[in-house]
């Protein structure tokens, strides 16, 4: 299937986005090889801040596949910023809604149209604090399993050298430099004839994060913890604690 024309909107948009991203950070761009010329097809990067959007953005862009990204919906109603989201074939997601599955369903359009869906499987900024990759949600899987499309596994590291995650204001000096490294698509051919049952998209998520996370330490020389850093059991492990401290005071206070 040919690839979809880049079209205005896009290309408005590279001309106000490109200049300051030329000037804040230099490039380090590698595996451009490893996106597909034509055809649908999914890209799954790790996500560790508010700027890298933007400059992944640009990396695929210069690849002449321009990637279409799942965004909050509350972006698409917004004045220009909606148009732009709307005119550059952005996909809106739904959070807590019964229209979140319809992002899925769009997805799945875009790939077989023969478009790229950059997803981020974290679904939100990293929060191992050495900035790998955490456990992944299942959305890109899904599409993945769904379309049977190949999944380009994407690292980058820098713009949260520029922008940490959850910071308020850039380091822009030093200037930066932005690291990209694509990586082969994941064999994922043997998982195609299965039931798509939960457990079945947690271990095709798991394999498509591992793919990224391989990326990632080609570009940052070192390994990786053994164990992915996984919020929901942060989460639990830290109201054990709340509890267990607040039943250990009211004891105390009984006690005396």
């Amino acid at each position: 299937m040919p690839r979809r024309r880049i079209g205005f909107w896009y290309r408005f948009a590279a001309v106000l986005v490109k200049p300051p991203l030329v000037v804040l950070i230099k490039r380090d761009w590698r595996g451009m090889e490893n996106i597909p010329a034509e055809g649908g097809f999914i890209t799954a990067v790790n996500h560790n801040s508010h700027v890298d959007p933007f400059a992944y953005a640009h990396y695929q862009y210069n690849t002449g596949r321009v990637p279409r990204f799942l965004a909050k919906a509350g972006l698409f109603k917004k004045g220009f910023v909606g148009a732009a989201m709307r005119g550059t074939g952005q996909i809106p997601v739904y959070r807590e809604s019964t229209d979140a599955l319809s992002a899925f369903r769009a997805a799945i359009d875009a790939v077989e149209r023969g478009e790229c869906v950059a997803f981020y499987p974290e679904g939100t900024l990293t929060r191992d604090p050495d900035g790998w990759p955490m456990t992944g949600k299942t959305g890109a899987a899904r599409v993945a399993l769904q379309t049977r499309c190949p999944v380009v596994p994407v690292a980058q590291w820098g713009a949260n050298e520029l922008l940490p995650p959850y910071a308020k204001k850039p380091d822009i000096l030093p200037r930066k430099t932005h690291h990209v490294l694509a990586g082969p698509p994941v064999d994922l051919s043997h998982y195609y004839d299965r039931e798509m049952t939960p457990d079945l998209l947690k271990e095709v998520t798991e394999v498509i994060m591992a793919a990224i996370t391989a990326q990632l330490e080609l570009i940052r020389g070192e390994k990786a913890p053994e164990n992915v850093y996984d919020p929901r059991e942060v989460r639990i492990a830290q109201r054990r604690k709340a509890a267990a401290k607040s039943k250990a005071q009211q004891e105390e206070g009984q006690g005396t």
